[in-house]
C-alpha cells in the first residue's frame, strides 16, 4: 500500500508557490512493509538506474513533457500543471460510506447517502480518487480514447491513495473487462492497465482473467441510468475454470469512471455468482449529481 505525497517540482519553490509544477510521488506505507518489494542491491541496480535516468532525460529532450490535461509544457512527465492540479477535485472524507459520494459536511462515521439508502448496490463499498470534472475528463479521455497510456501512473497512484482501506482488505484485484471486439479495436483495456499498476504499488494480487464480458454491449455514452442497466445486464460471467481463483475471495473491482454504476453493479453480480465473498469498487473518477450520460 502507498501514501500519496504531493510535492512541488520547481527547484526552490515553496508550498505557497502556485505557479510551480506539481507531481504526485508515492511513499511506502509502514502498514504494508511486509508486502513491499525490497530494492535490489548492488552495482547492477545503480548502473540500471543511471542508464534509465539518461534515457528519460534524452526522451524528455526530444519530446518535452506536457500536462496530462491541457497539454501545456510541465517540468516532469506524468504530471499536471499547477492550474490543472488546482482545478482537479480530489475526493476525501466526509463521503458516503457505501458509495463514496462526497458530502458537503460531516454527517458522522458510517453515514449513508440518500442514493445508497434508496437503492443499495450489490458491492460493499465504492471509492473514487476524483470528481469527474473538466480536468478529470481530459485525463480520462486522453488515456482512453487518445492512447495516452502514460496517464496510468498518476491515475493509479491517486486511486491507491483513495482506496487505501479497500486495498488493505482485498485478496485480488480484478478489472472490468472489455468485450474481445472492443479490445481488438482499442488495443488495450484501460481498467486492466490501472489494475496492474495498482497491484504493483500495493502488493495485491492481480488477475485480469477472472471476469469475462460475454456479450458485446452498446457504448454507455449518452444513455440514461435505466438504459445503462439494461445494456449491461447479463453481460459478464466468471468462467467455470476461473471460479477457484475467486472462490471465497475479497475482490477489488477496478474501472476508470463510475457514472450510474450500471457496469460495476453487473460486474459485481457476476463475481458474486462466481463465488466471490465480497466486492469493493475503486475508480479514478466518479460523476457527482444526476447527470449520468455525459461521458
Amino acid at each position: 500500500m502507498v501514501k500519496a505525497d504531493m510535492s512541488i517540482d520547481a527547484a526552490g519553490a515553496d508550498d505557497g508557490d502556485r505557479s510551480s509544477r506539481y507531481r504526485c510521488s508515492m511513499m511506502p506505507d509502514p502498514a504494508f512493509a511486509d508486502t513491499a518489494i525490497a530494492p535490489e542491491p548492488g552495482r547492477l541496480r545503480r548502473a540500471g538506474s543511471a542508464i534509465g535516468s539518461a534515457g528519460r532525460a534524452l526522451f524528455d529532450l526530444v519530446l518535452p513533457p506536457v500536462c496530462m490535461a491541457c497539454r501545456q509544457p510541465v517540468a516532469v512527465a506524468d504530471a499536471l500543471c499547477a492550474d490543472c492540479w488546482s482545478r482537479l477535485t480530489l475526493i476525501d472524507k466526509p463521503y458516503c460510506a457505501r458509495l463514496g459520494i462526497p458530502f458537503s459536511y460531516d454527517l458522522g462515521e458510517g453515514a449513508l447517502s440518500a442514493e445508497a439508502i434508496a437503492d443499495p448496490p450489490p458491492f460493499e463499498r465504492a471509492r473514487a480518487a476524483a470528481v469527474f470534472d473538466d480536468v478529470a475528463r481530459d485525463i480520462v479521455h486522453g488515456f482512453k480514447y487518445r492512447d495516452h497510456t502514460e496517464h496510468v501512473r498518476l491515475m493509479a497512484r491517486l486511486m491507491a491513495r483513495a482506496g487505501r482501506e479497500l486495498l488493505m482488505e482485498a485478496d485480488v484485484i480484478v478489472p472490468v473487462p472489455l468485450h474481445r471486439w472492443r479490445l481488438w479495436r482499442r488495443r488495450f483495456n484501460q481498467a486492466a492497465l490501472l489494475g496492474a499498476e495498482i497491484s504493483r504499488l500495493a502488493g495485491v494480487a492481480f488477475d485480469p482473467l477472472i471476469l469475462h464480458r460475454i456479450r458485446a454491449t452498446q457504448h454507455q455514452v449518452g444513455l440514461t441510468g435505466s438504459e445503462r442497466d439494461r445494456n449491461v445486464r447479463g453481460a459478464f460471467r466468471v468462467p467455470a475454470e476461473r471460479r477457484p481463483a475467486v472462490a471465497g475471495k475479497r475482490v477489488l473491482l477496478i474501472d476508470d469512471v463510475l457514472t450510474s454504476g450500471a457496469t460495476v453493479k453487473a460486474s459485481t453480480r457476476a463475481l458474486l455468482r462466481g463465488g466471490a465473498q465480497s466486492v469493493d469498487v475503486l475508480v479514478f473518477a466518479r460523476v457527482v449529481g444526476k447527470e449520468t450520460g455525459i461521458i
